[in-house]
């Protein structure tokens, strides 16, 4: 694979005109479209354009020549015996974007809609799903000026790919349905005019061609596993924090253990926990404050001899997550660069009708990638817990509140990270919930004709969803692990740590007493999300992009 989740990916200086051809697209390249502030402008190449056009006029002959084709000369779905003459084929293609623009529940997110057009125009850019290039040109001219439809979330069983959801994509193409443009709702025929697009009348087949596809669940799954590889760097961090805020022992993630049982995500994790721990005052071996024993008895050490599993198994779980993206990278970049339609034509002449438009394999990796991404979070809520109570944190404050002097009035008044942990606690628990996997609900629908469907679609929701818990979970954990090291003493941390600790205060300064921590919880999971966390760190750290 060109470039998968697990491999470092490059991040543009300037950026420059992205062609596609159906088949070089990254995910990087995805993510970068959807969400870069400097996004290049996208366009088809030439071979592309040369291939849609060989079978756009193979469709033409075949429909010439009076043969049945599914959604072209014939209906949708179980409709398909019923044969319509050739002249009806471009109102055929109207109705079906009005019957499918039936959608439910909150519009996407823009960067969600951008990777969903950018894969769509991808696909279509193999050149096997006969469709004029001036259709798919429009598509690209949409997101380069950010014309982006407003697509509500539910409505898909991901088989016929996202029937309903990308049926607002094509009906802005042809002036209908609403958009937002320059940061306002407004009809698409209006977009398209002040973007000095016109509009196109569809032809047979292409209202098809633009539907029947996984582009609207691979533009969630693109994105949900881009933010959990920071996620998984984000995990690792506040691993090696808690470690050194409870003076834990750094000897639990030496290469020897992991070298004994080499998953390579376990190796990647653990890697990076040394490395953010290297130059710290106990990152050089197992804590001494008991010291060698020469007695023949009993005695009680002041220090246990292993962490507690949340902190010593912290690469087995992360690496876990880190094994699942470089499964789900390479998954993901197949299917954005594959023709998922039906039918597809072949330049020769034939129409061949099959079931590409299956979004299985995401669906399936996006389960995947929901319970690895909870169980991180999972074990961020038992470390908080280590941190946060009296009974664990060998020597920190209860619930992280300040050292008072014995007697002043702030004695016993405050509660410190009670509420916090509260709250962590809460986003994990919804996070677990939606780990049931969406693909085992397969419903037999549309006459028995979809009689077994992906719900890839509804799974990469869901990914998304408990990708976002988990970025607030870590956003707390740092909060609290942050007081930890202003409590403890900031001598315990490493350079690579003291950074990150320096970053975080930038955005949330040190609990003096309590207050609304809402906003603080905000500031820092988007320091998460956008990256920012890891590039606060000295270090090149394994599995995730150099930092700058």
């Amino acid at each position: 694979m060109a470039d998968t989740l697990s491999a470092p990916y490059a991040e543009r200086t300037e950026p420059s005109p992205l062609l596609l051809d159906g088949h070089r697209l990254t995910l990087t390249e995805t993510v970068t479209v959807a969400r870069g502030p400097d996004r290049p402008r996208t366009g088809l190449a030439d071979r592309a354009v040369g291939r849609m056009r060989a079978t756009a006029t193979a469709k033409d002959d075949l429909i010439a020549a009076g043969v049945p084709i599914y959604g072209v000369t014939a209906g949708f779905g179980d409709s398909n015996t019923r044969q319509i003459h050739g002249v009806k084929g471009a109102a055929l293609q109207e109705n079906l974007l009005r019957f499918l623009n039936c959608g439910t529940g909150d519009a996407a997110a823009q960067d969600v809609t951008r990777a969903t057009l950018l894969i769509r125009a991808n696909c279509l850019a193999r050149g096997y799903s006969a469709i004029r290039p001036r259709v798919v040109e429009l598509l690209l001219d949409c997101l380069n000026h950010d014309i982006l439809p407003i697509i509500p979330e539910r409505g898909s069983v991901g088989a016929s790919g996202d029937l309903v959801p990308l049926s607002y994509v094509a009906r802005m193409l042809t002036g209908e349905g609403e958009v937002l443009h320059d940061g306002e709702r407004r009809t698409a025929a209006v977009a398209l005019a002040a973007a000095g697009l016109t509009p196109v009348e569809l032809e047979s087949k292409e209202g098809l061609a633009l539907v029947n596809g996984t582009s609207f669940m691979a533009g969630f799954a693109v994105l949900a596993a881009h933010d959990a590889l920071e996620l998984a760097f984000a995990a690792e961090l506040c691993t090696a924090m808690a470690s050194q805020v409870l003076l834990g022992n750094p000897a639990h993630f030496d290469d020897f253990l992991f070298q004994q049982k080499p998953h390579e995500g376990v190796l990647t994790s653990a890697r990076n926990v040394r490395v953010l721990l290297a130059g710290g005052e106990s990152a050089d071996g197992a804590p001494g404050a008991d010291g060698e024993w020469a007695g023949d008895g009993y005695r009680q050490l002041e220090r246990p001899i292993q962490d507690r599993y949340s902190i010593r198994c912290a690469p087995h779980v992360v690496g876990a997550l880190r094994d699942t993206l470089s499964w789900a990278g390479q998954m993901l970049e197949i299917e954005v660069n594959s023709s998922n339609d039906n039918p597809l034509f072949h330049p020769e002449g034939r129409v061949l009708n099959g079931g590409n438009f299956y979004g299985g394999h995401v669906g399936q990796v996006m389960d995947s990638l929901k319970i690895a991404v909870a169980s991180v979070a999972d074990m961020l809520d038992r470390q908080l817990e280590l941190v946060v109570d009296e009974k664990f944190n060998n020597g920190l404050t209860p619930n992280l509140i300040p050292r008072f002097e014995p007697g002043s009035w702030d004695s016993g008044l405050h509660h410190g990270f009670k509420g916090m942990q509260i709250s962590a606690s809460s986003l994990v628990a919804e996070a677990l919930r939606w780990t049931t996997p969406a693909t085992s609900f397969s419903r037999s629908t549309e006459a028995h004709n979809q009689d077994k469907v992906s719900m890839g679609t509804i799974a990469a929701r869901d990914a998304r969803s408990i990708v976002e818990l988990a970025q607030e979970v870590v956003a707390i954990h740092l909060i609290a692990l942050c007081q930890a090291a202003d409590l403890r003493g900031l001598e315990q941390l490493s350079p690579a740590t003291a950074a990150v600790h320096t970053l975080v205060r930038k955005v949330t300064p040190f609990l003096e007493g309590d207050r609304p921590l809402q906003d603080d919880i905000q500031r820092v999971t988007e320091l998460v999300r956008s990256g920012e966390l890891r590039r606060a760190a000295p270090i090149a750290v394994a599995g995730m992009p150099s930092p700058h």
